[in-house]
């Protein structure tokens, strides 16, 4: 497996590959990870599509990406935010018909869709009951708190295994807009990995003039679930593969030896994975027995395990054991199994999840009142079918720090006309509210439905009333953001382990370079390195985007991170200024005078047509 950038490898098809012909691949469970893989064994391995058998404990596919009408109401556990530099997603789902519309791709469709209806937020934050923060695309982060994200974003990843962000980030951040735009996007607490703040701030640093307004993302038509789940299902199963639903993998068996006492590296003997024991529906168990050359593709962890639901007058009830034959338990007894650490540490992730969780609710409603309080915020018609809040709206004093968005409506194919799905989210679930004075892990739809209203700016005696003609469903994740723990290099496998035959392992807690968890990307993107790399599938997988090596990325994002404030105004020594001053009146006779005064180095200067 190698990486490769440009068209050329982008719209190649590979003719080369190992043989598959008599094998058969598994995959554990139909994540997003899962069905991506069993796209790229079918187009790019040209496996034998009723070859390839999904293992789901579920009685249906998606994984964390759900969107669901289930008999108490309308459900989305959480959402994605996509960027049109998520290569490896694009490339999957340009063979994919779209759902919306067949005769178009998913990509084609959702290209058009956001190119005729792009997205931006006109209004980030609220403070006061509903009312426009005002925070005006601004970071308000000081040169300090600055030189402090600077400071992560060169640092080496050895200098921050295991550390926390507050170890690298103090109260010049954590006071900052900066902090809370990227806090509540995507859902960093004080606590986690500076290890993966680091990769994301690398990762994104194209985005960094958009995080306050969104103007950097895309959405999908419909939630999730049917939006991207549903066309790849259909598509697979049109091929001929096959699933296998209520089908529990409780283990999977390798047989791996271990060097003698002074033998060469050079001598490893190869990882294999012999059987897959799993649990039926209807109590019976299997042990499906693999030859060195089937194929097993497992998703290690979830950040959806042991998700619980609300109604509108119950709590989502807090139970975060892992129990028999979930994600965790499945990867627990697979690390058992290699001591030298190779199959990962599943309980640096799932070992504490008083500080990996938070909670969501959908809100369905069709209350003109609570619907004209969503438009006087958002400035845009909720059911026009169109772009909304674009994004999430932050209630920025909130005690929660709930935050909350109105993505297209319906948002469900089979949603009732004239009615909003709204889906709202906090991240101290244990801290009494502002106008509900319990937890939101203590409260019940209705009463999440009421805080959510009072930060909407609905008048106090009206909330009891509009809350219940809203249908509102309360999900509690223990573990949506483990894979945020802080770690080190060796805590999640590699997608193929070092010697493996004929195994790999994929989505959010498979360790690939550069790339960012938590993302629809990095569970693609594993699942093409793991079938390009078993296979040998002779095209290149395309490389991390690469705007940190990108000197007018780099650029401009210094520019926009000290709000538009070009870099002569920041304190120095008189002497260092001098020395700038003269860099600067040397750089300002060459191009590089150009590149600085177009990303906003220092003052002056319009776009160049060389540099753009």
């Amino acid at each position: 497996m190698y990486y490769g950038a440009g068209t050329y490898e982008a719209y190649a098809r590979p003719a080369g590959h190992a043989a598959t012909e008599g094998r058969q691949a598994y995959l554990v469970g139909t994540g997003l990870a899962s069905l991506a893989t069993a796209v790229f064994l079918i187009r790019d391995a040209e496996f034998d599509p009723q070859s390839v058998h999904f293992l789901e404990r579920d009685p249906r596919a998606g994984g964390a990406l759900d969107g669901w009408d289930y008999p108490f109401g309308f459900t989305m556990r959480g959402g994605r935010e996509m960027d049109n530099h998520f290569e490896c997603m694009w490339d999957l789902f340009r063979s994919i018909p779209s759902i919306e519309d067949p005769d178009l791709s998913v990509l084609d469709y959702y290209y058009r869709l956001n190119k005729r209806d792009p997205n931006y937020s006109m209004c980030r934050a609220t403070v006061g009951r509903g009312q426009d923060a005002h925070t005006d695309g601004k970071f308000n982060l000081s040169d300090k708190g600055a030189m402090e994200v600077l400071q992560l974003f060169l640092a080496r990843d050895e200098e921050l295994f295991d550390k926390r962000i507050d170890e690298v980030f103090d109260d010049e951040v954590f006071t900052s807009d900066f902090w809370l735009y990227w806090r509540t996007m995507f859902a960093f607490e004080n606590w986690h990995s500076a290890l993966e703040m680091k990769r994301y701030i690398q990762r994104f640093v194209h985005h960094i003039g958009g995080l306050p307004d969104f103007s950097a993302l895309r959405f999908t038509r419909y939630n999730q679930y049917e939006s991207m789940v549903l066309p790849l299902q259909n598509w697979l199963t049109e091929q001929g593969a096959q699933f296998h639903f209520d089908t529990q993998v409780d283990n999977v068996l390798f047989n791996v030896r271990h060097l003698e006492p002074g033998a060469s590296t050079d001598e490893q003997p190869e990882k294999v994975a012999e059987s897959i024991e799993v649990s039926h529906a209807d109590g019976t168990h299997e042990s499906i027995k693999l030859s060195p050359d089937d194929l097993v593709f497992i998703t290690n962890g979830s950040c959806v395990a042991c998700s619980t639901f609300g109604r509108q007058d119950q709590p989502a009830p807090w139970d975060p054991t892992i129990k028999e034959g979930d994600c965790w338990s499945l990867w627990r007894n697979i690390a058992a199994q290699a001591p030298d650490g190779s199959f990962g540490r599943p309980d640096v992730f799932c070992g504490d999840p008083a500080q990996s969780n938070w909670m969501s609710a959908t809100v369905t409603t069709s209350d003109p009142d609570i619907l004209a309080a969503i438009e006087h915020i958002c400035r845009r018609d909720p059911l026009s079918g169109g772009v909304v809040t674009g994004g999430i709206v932050t209630a920025k004093d909130s005690k929660w720090l709930l935050s909350w968005t109105v993505n297209r409506q319906p948002q469900f194919r089979d949603q009732p006309a004239g009615s909003c799905c709204v889906w709202v989210y906090s991240l101290f679930c244990d801290t009494p509210g502002d106008y509900v004075k319990k937890p939101m892990r203590d409260c019940t739809g209705r009463e999440i439905c009421e805080e959510w209203l009072w930060h909407l700016g609905v008048p106090e005696g009206q909330i009891g009333e509009l809350a219940d003609k809203c249908d509102t469903v309360p999900c509690m994740m223990p573990y949506i953001t483990s894979f945020f723990m802080p770690r080190n290099n060796t805590d999640r496998p590699k997608v193929v382990p070092d010697h493996a035959r004929n195994f790999a392992f994929i989505g959010q807690f498979a360790e690939t370079p550069r790339d960012t968890i938590f993302t629809t990307e990095y569970s693609i993107r594993t699942g093409m390195e793991a079938v390009y790399t078993l296979l040998d599938v002779d095209r290149a997988v395309p490389e991390v985007w690469g705007s940190v090596y990108d000197v007018r990325d780099l650029l401009n994002a210094t520019y926009r991170l000290r709000d538009d404030q070009p870099v002569t105004t920041m304190p120095m020594p008189a002497v260092a200024r001098l020395v700038l001053k003269g860099l600067i009146d040397k750089a300002d006779k060459t191009d590089v005078g150009l590149l600085l005064q177009a990303y906003g180095v220092v003052p002056g200067g319009e776009l160049h047509p060389q540099i753009m």
